[in-house]
């Protein structure tokens, strides 16, 4: 009689851990998905960084223009492109409406520059200084000066 008792018992043990494991396993998942789930302004500050400003850009049209050099060669071409980075969109939609007056500024200090000095780093870089200089002008009389944070060359083709 005994023998009949004990498989019985070891049956009964059995779903016993069963069911412990599965209990286990459904209140561990329970617990990893309120931690998942929690409110918006409950998130942990390890882990969430301040979110960068999304960068403004204004990409302009290129510019092909003659350049200055000692022997008066007319073929030395500058193909050139262009996009500023503004601080915020207003002065983007400034850059816009005078558009016309920022093309023709850009072209007047652009056939200015000498073809030997813009074959080097250095004179790029003087010519970015350049064009901020130029851009940061009031546009028109009255008007506040637009703050250009960088120019960068999306083309640059010199010949």
């Amino acid at each position: 009689m005994s023998q009949n008792v004990l498989p019985s018992a070891r049956k009964q043990s059995k779903w016993l851990v069963i069911l412990v494991v599965i209990a286990l396993a459904a209140g561990g998942a329970a617990g990893y998905l309120w931690w998942q789930h929690r409110l918006p302004g409950q998130t942990v500050m390890a882990t969430s960084a301040p979110a960068a400003p999304i960068p403004i850009f204004l990409p302009l049209d290129t510019f092909t223009v003659n350049l200055v050099n000692p022997a008066n060669d007319p073929d030395r071409v500058l193909y050139i492109g262009l996009t500023l980075r503004l601080p915020d969109e207003p002065t983007r939609r400034t850059l816009l409406d005078f558009l016309p007056t920022v093309r023709s500024r850009l072209l007047l200090l652009l056939t200015r520059q000498d073809a030997e000095a813009l074959a080097s780093d250095k004179g790029k870089q003087q010519l970015v200084e350049q064009i901020k200089l130029v851009l940061n002008e009031p546009l028109a009389a009255g008007q506040p000066r637009p703050a250009v944070d960088d120019v960068l060359f999306t083309a640059f083709i010199l010949r």
